[in-house]
């Protein structure tokens, strides 16, 4: 059955994250090239002009789609606090930093970074405070620190580092995953084992001689 477009006058429940979700498919599906505003609202079943009522146009739907997916992933990194002592330190990390890998593709990234509109209006937003990969890394240290406090992560290991050093791989694999590239999970994996795997054994030994 073939998509048809809302009728006029009838309200359509959460259209932004509609108008995502559809732009999000087109490019997964054809790339960038293939992303216009008939496409885009083609794909979302709703009338052509409907994303110009939300928008100004396509470079706004990127950025917005950016800094929305960003948004998303800051509000589960601002989770892991309440999670230490559950799991292990490093699952609750992996689970945030896969978080972020996967909150937008590569054909996303690449696209916000070559339409010249769209990028700076992302800059402007995360200028103005927008959420962003430095919220992501405050939410790492604090679960670090977190995990200090219950004797799960040893006391004197440096967390804001820590954070630092996973945020800024995620972001390195987030602009430079391709579909040849090693798998992102692994890598990331593997650098959290090695980071945190110091500061776990130090807390260990610290319980052991107590």
């Amino acid at each position: 059955m073939g998509r048809h477009a809302a009728p006029r006058g009838v309200a359509i429940p959460d259209v932004r994250e509609r108008l995502f979700d559809a732009a999000e498919r087109v490019l997964a599906r054809e790339g960038a090239s293939a992303l216009t505003s008939r496409a885009v609202t083609t794909e979302a079943g709703c009338a052509k002009g409907l994303l110009h009522a939300h928008f100004d146009g396509l470079d706004e739907l990127v950025a917005e789609l950016v800094l929305d997916r960003f948004a998303r992933t800051v509000r589960r990194a601002e989770e892991l606090v309440a999670r230490a002592g559950q799991s292990t330190v490093a699952d609750n990390l992996v689970t945030v930093a896969l978080a972020l890998l996967h909150s937008l593709s590569p054909t996303v990234v690449g696209l916000a970074m070559t339409r010249p509109g769209a990028s700076l209006r992302i800059r402007q937003a995360l200028a103005a405070g927008a959420p962003s990969f430095t919220a992501i890394q405050d939410s790492i240290t604090g679960c670090l620190e977190a995990e200090q406090r219950l004797g799960r992560f040893a006391e004197g290991a440096d967390t804001s580092s820590i954070a630092l050093a996973i945020v800024g791989t995620v972001h390195h694999l987030l602009m430079t995953t391709w579909a040849d590239a090693p798998a992102p999970r692994e890598q990331v994996g593997r650098l959290i084992v090695l980071l945190v795997g110091a500061g776990i054994d130090g807390a260990a030994s610290a319980r052991d001689r107590a």
